[in-house]
């Protein structure tokens, strides 16, 4: 017969040890990302505000597609969303810029679009079309 005391008693010594280590690693991993967007925000902001000719090269969106049982006819729902909106520029230099946009100037943009893209670092200001 197994001994119901000694498991249950390795169980409190283990348990206790497994979840303090996962604390341990989510608040680490929330404090590495709060520390990165940190650095990344002061980067931007120490960088010039540049505006220079490009093209709208491409455009892409991220979409969540979420699956669910439907209780009334048995079957599987779905619902989608969109979270992140990102055009590419290129620039006179042949080199290519991707940045996120909102939802509005997204929908004003077109690839092929001419026109002058206003940055500073990775931040994305504003972009005007030449007509």
């Amino acid at each position: 017969m197994i001994d119901s005391f000694g498991f249950s008693s390795a169980l409190f010594t283990i348990v206790p040890i497994l979840v303090t280590i996962g604390f341990i690693t989510v608040f680490g991993i929330v404090i590495y990302r709060l520390v990165q967007t940190g650095r990344q925000w002061k980067r931007n902001n120490d960088s010039p505000v540049l505006t220079v000719d490009a093209t709208i090269a491409t455009k892409r969106m991220d979409v969540s597609n979420y699956q669910h049982a439907s209780m009334t006819n048995n079957t599987m729902d779905a619902s989608y969303s969109t979270s992140y909106y990102y055009v590419t520029f290129q620039v006179a230099s042949g080199d290519r810029m991707e940045f996120e946009v909102q939802s509005e100037e997204y929908g004003m943009l077109a690839e092929g679009d001419r026109g002058k893209l206003t940055f500073q670092g990775t931040r994305f200001l504003g972009y005007v079309r030449e007509l």
